[in-house]
């Protein structure tokens, strides 16, 4: 009778044993199924546009993992999509990945850098605007308030004892979509304008502008941040696998970008003009990709340059603390 309770015993416990091995392995508790990732349909997140087209994530996850791809063409509505957690890693630029870590408490980390630089500074082909300082009483253009390009130039004219309007100064800023900013300066409402790549290299090419400051003269501060990469902190916590199987993959692609960029130009064009139905043409496309420094290191410093300047400029309440960065995958 004992060796047959001994017997029941050890049944039943195996049984227990055996189910909770298998609820461990039932991806719907807790194993990964999806992952959400997210761009701009822009060379400067060039990463992001390769690995879509080449299928680089689908091979980093295998068969049990589903990759997909949305595109954003605004830094505010992504954030938005990753407080939603409709969104798990995105590609975005430096300001508004500082206004999401403040505006969520800290529940968005940078883990990766992706391109520094892509910005310059044009002038119309018949202004007298030769340096920075000759933008006093003068309109220049910039895509949108509080993105990057508007806090680098809010950089260059402190850094030149410039003020805009807005704040008693004589320098008046505006905003306008990067495809219109070329018909403002051909028709005399705008002096200059500070505007990401490609648009600067369609407006030195096509429209004839004059490069006033290049990539790496705009930020008195150095070659500033263009985009970098972001997590949800929940996502990180739940899946660190997956996240360091997404950055392996990041850099591998950072530096065939780097090695090979005539053919990775040709897969990202690709890949902008699927997503735009309008693929940028070969000279525009290599001039701007001249103005870019691809690269997966995180610029800390710049960042919080940027960081700085907001709260200078009131659009952050405070800084940044260290925390916004997780650097596990980049030391």
């Amino acid at each position: 009778m004992r060796s047959m309770r001994k017997r029941i015993i050890l049944g039943m416990m195996c049984l227990l044993i055996f189910g909770s091995l298998c609820a461990c392995g039932n991806p719907k508790n807790g194993d990964l199924e999806k992952i959400n990732m997210a761009c701009f349909p822009n060379i400067t997140h060039a990463q992001a546009l390769f690995m879509k087209g080449q299928g680089s994530l689908e091979k980093a996850f295998g068969d049990d993992v589903a990759v997909n791809w949305i595109t954003f063409n605004a830094g505010p509505s992504e954030i938005e999509a990753l407080f939603a957690g409709e969104v798990d890693i995105g590609y975005i630029g430096p300001v508004p990945a500082v206004s999401g870590y403040l505006q969520s408490s800290g529940d968005l980390y940078i883990i990766a850098g992706a391109s520094n630089g892509g910005s310059v500074l044009i002038a119309g082909k018949d202004s007298d605007i030769y340096s920075a300082a000759d933008l006093a009483e003068r309109t220049v253009a910039i895509p949108q308030f509080g993105n990057t390009q508007h806090l680098s130039l809010l950089a260059l004219l402190s850094a030149n004892d410039l003020t805009p309007s807005t704040s008693g100064g004589s320098v008046h800023v505006v905003q306008s979509s990067n495809a219109d900013i070329a018909n403002l300066m051909a028709a005399g409402n705008i002096d200059a304008a500070l505007v990401p790549e490609p648009w600067g290299s369609i407006l030195e090419i096509r429209h004839e502008g004059r490069v006033v400051l290049d990539y790496d003269q705009v930020d008195p501060n150095g070659i500033p941040s263009t985009a970098v990469v972001i997590v949800r902190k929940d996502f990180l916590d739940a899946h660190p696998e997956a996240v360091e199987k997404f950055m392996a993959a990041h850099k591998e692609a950072t530096d065939y970008i780097n090695a090979n960029s005539n053919e990775a130009m040709t897969i990202i064009n690709e890949q902008i003009s699927l997503i735009t139905q309008q693929l940028i043409d070969t000279d525009i496309l290599s001039s701007a990709f001249d103005r870019l420094e691809i690269s997966w290191q995180i610029p800390i410093s710049s960042v919080m340059d940027f960081a700085k300047i907001g709260v200078d400029e009131n659009l952050f309440l405070k800084m940044p603390d260290e925390a916004i960065v997780f650097d596990r995958y980049t030391k």
